[in-house]
């Protein structure tokens, strides 16, 4: 995978401009009047603070962009209703029931955890309902799992990973350690590094395995049982406090030292920000290196952001922006908030974001919506990513074979 170190110009972002470009362009408001279109959002914003409160205040900045701009289906504002999902599958199906019956949202979006988000999904089933997933990233929700009701917006752990292990090609390591928290998002990134990185380096293979309670990382521990196996590289799927812990120990023993390492998530700001100085160099990994993007319409989205809430944009700020981005086509599409008209309308739906064209393929119902692949740098005394590429979902996502398997009747 080639990369390059100057700043990216992502091209599909010029097209259309995107919400954030009009608001700073002195379009004259036609502020909207109508009924609002009410959306449910629910999201981990207690346990997942780092990640989902820019998501939300990204979501409010790009809805007041439109409402400030006439609104979507004809004039009508666009309203989320938040509310915390509490992390825990059971919940999250209570607060979804709650926000379709008490709080007559149109439909539902969000959750963070892949576990959570499977729940959702499958109450958005059985009530036919439409869910818009956006953070969980468990290959599931759009492929074994998937129903007519549920789409997805980011890359899936299994275009993730690709993304990483085609960036690995040319590497000599064989041996290679998995460290990755025990729950449906680490166990589905651990099956497709398993699978998809003899493809990048043939003769590769796994000597050692770790798989942490989420959020208990013992990180005495996990260091030390990957020290033992003497792996030449690593797959990491940590984040949060427990990539932090695990950074920390691994420095402090030298676990990273001449070891290659592919870490998923570790080049977003939520996760590398904590590390602060003690942010390996040289890893492998997707994130969101936000001052390095170019094109227009991301700059304006940038500023707007910072003038707004007075710090720079996290991946949530950006995913939060995008779901707006998409579902505000989506509802000038449909012209409906009828469940079936939506759905129809998502199909194939081609959107411009702040990120380029982002197209929801109706085959599995996964958005096109990519990152960015980097290696981890120490500037000061705070993490960034260099040779950065941004990678368009387009390029990693299942192939069609595999997902009409996975999904017969799609």
């Amino acid at each position: 995978m080639a990369m390059g170190e100057k700043a990216i110009s992502r091209r599909g972002a010029l097209v259309g401009g995107g919400v954030a470009a009009a608001a700073l362009v002195g379009l004259r408001p036609a502020r909207a009047q109508g009924a609002p279109v009410r959306i449910g959002e629910l999201n981990s914003y207690s346990r997942m603070a780092a990640f989902s409160v820019p998501y939300r205040n990204a979501m409010q900045l790009a809805a007041d962009t439109i409402n400030r701009a006439g609104g979507v289906m004809g004039g009508r504002p666009l309203e989320f209703i938040f509310r915390d999902d509490g992390a825990t599958p059971g919940d999250a199906v209570r607060v979804a029931e709650d926000l379709l019956t008490r709080e007559n949202v149109a439909f539902i979006a969000g959750t963070f955890l892949s576990n959570v988000g499977l729940a959702v999904a499958d109450f958005a089933n059985q009530r036919k309902r439409l869910f818009f997933a956006t953070e969980p990233l468990s290959d599931a929700i759009t492929m074994a799992q998937g129903n007519r009701y549920t789409w997805r917006l980011r890359p899936n752990t299994y275009m993730q990973t690709r993304m990483l292990t085609e960036a690995a090609r040319g590497q000599t390591a064989r041996r290679w350690g998995i460290v990755a928290p025990n729950y449906e998002y680490g166990q589905s990134a651990a099956a497709n590094f398993k699978r998809l990185i003899t493809q990048s380096i043939p003769g590769a293979q796994i000597v050692v395995e770790q798989y942490p309670a989420l959020g208990r990382v013992d990180a005495g521990a996990t260091v030390g049982a990957l020290s033992q196996a003497r792996p030449d590289a690593i797959f990491n799927v940590l984040f949060g406090p427990d990539l932090t812990a695990f950074v920390r120990e691994g420095n402090t023993r030298g676990l990273f030292e001449r070891r290659l390492v592919l870490s998923l998530l570790s080049g977003e700001p939520e996760y590398m920000i904590p590390l602060g100085d003690e942010c390996p160099e040289g890893w492998i990994v997707t994130g969101y290196p936000w001052e390095q993007v170019d094109a227009p319409a991301h700059r304006a989205y940038v500023e707007a952001y910072r003038a707004r809430f007075n710090e720079t944009p996290r991946m949530g700020s950006l995913l939060g922006y995008v779901t707006v981005e998409v579902l505000a086509n989506l509802l000038n599409k449909a012209n409906s908030l009828d469940s079936e008209a939506l759905v129809e309308a998502l199909r194939d739906l081609r959107s411009d974001t702040v990120t380029g064209p982002v197209t929801m393929r109706g085959l599995d119902h996964q958005g096109t919506m990519g990152t960015w692949v980097g290696e981890t740098v120490l500037r000061g005394r705070t993490g960034a990513m260099r040779n950065v590429r941004y990678v368009d979902g387009a390029e990693v996502m299942f192939p069609e074979a595999e997902v009409r398997a996975a999904r017969p009747n799609a």
